[in-house]
């Protein structure tokens, strides 16, 4: 479908955006300027930068199971057996293309699996952990216990695998999905992991693949970075079906597959970008989502998804650095005390705000705002620009400093009495999701805009990463003096 130039000038809504946002205008680069993306030299975002610059075979991967530990090591008979052991060819493939295999068994990863296990007609479930360890802690007490409302509820009908570049000692062991495709993955790993992990198992998928991301931040997938990352490593065209998860469940950690759901709240499923093959694999998945008990998940657009996304991703840039920092509650950020806290989340949402704007008037956002189904190639072209002036007029309302303010402050009031996660893996020696967050709206910036600065954004990733521990006052102090500086420079 052929995109016609907007009625309304993109220049003339961004202005139009920046006097509601009270945030000083800056020239917006055309696409034709942008940055060369597939320079891997050029790359706004180290991730990626990393990726394309490895030019490495996949690894042939082993899917060890507690069958391959040592005896003493090994499940007891009555539970924790692989379902697929005896079965017969016909009926494994059926199970296999049913099978969903988990990535990462932390909170959110618990959570799901629990939740799809409850579902009429469970598909089969392996649980792929990270170290050999976690084999063994299964192994001698398998199940997963997920603590709701007050009871405890545990499930040990799952399968369990350590994915690992050497084979079990004296086997030859099996190869992952047996050397051929996944069919269905959750990556439920750390925001910072979960594309590397994927990349890492790229051997085994394919078209009739489908891989959910269900961890906090925007999902690195999403155009144009996305296109990029697919680009260079699906060059055959047989990309999976990338679909991702906005999850607002509030989950805690009570040890190695224990959990409680602190927070039942609910999800969000949808489409992020469709592999060439066929997309009946993200259909099923999505689906069983959508219906898990417990888990309370909607199937949405692929633009709604986008959108709950980027609004879920302000609110962890707000929130998450600045408890991390002062190493206090969601709440007392939003306390009045005398200093300046207010001016810096202030500024943070002014910078968000600003960064979001650009991306939706982006010519590179195009295909996404007009991705709902009711208007692919459906809409006379003259109605298709008129259409995407509106969803962008609409979007930066939404994404405006008053509405992103007011998001902030609910959201705020809800989880005051929580602690972040940032400030839970900081207490914990564990690398935070800071990159994932305030890092994705500092790539996003200069990569759609070359004069467009998120220097409190900036300075508060250096804090996170520093390990900082500051009181108000002396927080007020290190970025606003810092911004008082660069406005001097200038």
């Amino acid at each position: 479908m052929r995109v016609t130039r907007l009625s309304t000038p993109a220049s003339t809504l961004r202005r139009q955006f920046v006097g509601m946002c009270g945030i000083p205008l800056r020239p917006m680069h055309s696409s034709a300027r942008m940055r060369n993306i597939n320079n891997p030299c050029e790359i706004p975002a180290e991730w990626l930068g990393r990726i394309m610059a490895d030019n490495t075979t996949p690894p042939k991967l082993y899917a060890w199971t507690p069958k391959d530990l040592s005896a003493k090591g090994r499940t007891k008979p009555e539970s924790g057996q692989d379902s697929r052991t005896g079965m017969e060819p016909n009926k494994r493939n059926e199970e296999e293309r049913r099978r969903i295999y988990i990535l990462g068994v932390g909170n959110i990863g618990r959570l799901y699996a629990m939740c799809l296990s409850k579902l009429a007609h469970s598909p089969p479930i392996t649980l792929v952990v990270h170290r050999k360890e976690l084999l063994e802690r299964w192994a001698a007490e398998p199940g997963i216990e997920l603590t709701r409302h007050g009871r405890v509820q545990r499930n040990v009908d799952f399968d369990v695998e350590w994915w690992a570049d050497v084979a079990p000692d004296g086997n030859d062991g099996a190869e992952v999905a047996a050397g051929g495709n996944i069919g269905n993955l959750i990556v439920a790993t750390k925001a910072s992991d979960a594309v590397p992990q994927v990349d890492r198992v790229r051997r085994y998928l394919g078209g009739n693949s489908t891989v959910a991301f269900v961890q906090n931040g925007m999902c690195k997938l999403w155009p144009p970075l996305g296109d990029v990352y697919v680009g260079a490593r699906f060059a055959d065209g047989n990309s999976p079906n990338w679909i991702a998860c906005v999850t607002t469940h509030g989950v805690t950690s009570q040890g190695p597959f224990k959990s409680i759901h602190a927070a039942p709240a609910n999800a969000l499923v949808g489409p992020v970008m469709s592999g060439r093959g066929s997309d009946m694999g993200a259909g099923y998945l999505m689906r069983l989502i959508a219906k898990a008990p417990d888990l309370d998940a909607q199937e949405v657009s692929r633009k709604q998804l986008w959108v709950a996304q980027l609004e879920k991703l302000v609110v962890n840039a707000v929130i998450n650095p600045l408890t991390a920092v002062l190493r206090c509650k969601n709440g007392e950020i939003f306390i009045a005390r005398d200093d300046a806290i207010p001016d810096i989340i202030n500024k943070l949402l002014s910078e968000a705000s600003e960064t979001l704007g650009a991306l939706v008037l982006s010519s590179r956002s195009e295909g996404l705002l007009l991705s709902e189904s009711a208007c692919e190639g459906t809409i006379p072209e003259n109605l298709t620009a008129e259409f995407l002036r509106a969803t962008r007029e609409q979007l930066l309302g939404r994404f405006s400093f008053p509405r992103l303010r007011g998001l902030v402050l609910d959201v705020g009031v809800k989880v005051g009495s929580n602690t972040s996660s940032m400030l839970q893996d900081l207490q914990a020696g564990k690398p935070t999701e800071v990159d994932d967050f305030n890092g994705w709206l500092v790539d996003t910036a200069r990569l759609l805009d070359k004069g467009l600065q998120l220097p409190t954004h900036e300075k508060l990733i250096g804090l996170v990463k520093a390990k900082a521990k500051l009181t108000r006052n002396e927080l007020c102090a290190e970025i606003l003096s810092r911004e008082a500086l660069l406005k001097a420079d200038s």
